[in-house]
């Protein structure tokens, strides 16, 4: 996937409320853009620190632009925009780059399940059944780790979505949870127990129920980002 229209740099100067970032041009020229990501952003964001940021030319936006890429603080960068995952997932889907899922007949997104009420990212159709697939942006990494943690936040939401998948499992229905890493310099991923403890568990417990965990890292500039590896899952504590 390329950037459309390309990323311009900025410098972060803060975030705040949630949605908002202040940024420097290199002309000095100082702009409120859109953080399109919910989540605490930790460890990936430094004051001071490189931003890139795609512009909109829309009148009817009230704000000129999304942030996309943060540098973090160990030297990573991290494609913050939570939106692009599921973009990201389809097209490697579409393409045959996530192996374990190739073959499919039909895709559909944002299909309704379960019995907590729940819409699946990805329900994809084969000749022996479907597959249901969740997908989760994962963006936090650590000083002196190559292993990346989810969530960055406690997450109820998370863990409904792990629920919903080991009913489909424990049914004999086929439930993926993906984890997509928007991370650059990262090995393997990991539940972070240390930041929410109940989805940790969750997520073991939904494997032991027979729902598949797997994990793919991106390569990530200014220019491009696209999923190009699969990365292991560590689920022991």
């Amino acid at each position: 996937m390329r950037f459309h229209p390309e990323l311009e740099e900025g410098r972060l100067l803060r975030r705040y409320k949630r949605f908002l970032a202040d940024i420097e041009l290199a002309s000095g020229e100082q702009l409120t853009i859109h953080c399109p990501n919910t989540g605490s952003m930790l460890n990936c964001m430094v004051e001071g620190g490189q931003v890139w940021f795609s512009r909109s030319n829309d009148p009817k936006r009230k704000l000129p632009g999304t942030w996309e890429i943060s540098e973090t603080p160990q030297g990573r960068l991290a494609c913050i925009n939570t939106a692009r995952a599921n973009a990201l997932v389809e097209e490697a889907l579409r393409a045959g780059l996530i192996a374990e899922l190739a073959g499919f007949t039909a895709l559909r997104r944002e299909v309704a399940y379960g019995e907590e009420r729940s819409r699946i990212d990805f329900r994809l159709e084969y000749p022996h059944g479907a597959a249901y697939v969740e997908v989760k942006s994962v963006t936090l990494g650590y000083p002196g780790s190559a292993v990346a943690a989810f969530p960055d936040a406690v997450t109820q939401r998370g863990a409904k979505h792990l629920r919903e998948l080991a009913a489909l499992a424990r049914q004999g229905v086929r439930a993926v949870q993906l984890y997509c890493v928007n991370l650059t310099g990262i090995d393997a991923v990991r539940p972070a127990e240390e930041i929410d403890a109940a989805y940790a568990q969750a997520l073991r417990a939904a494997a032991a129920d027979g729902v598949e965990v797997l994990a793919y890292g991106t390569r990530l500039d200014a220019g491009e980002i696209f999923i190009d590896r699969r990365l292991p899952v560590l689920l022991s504590p």
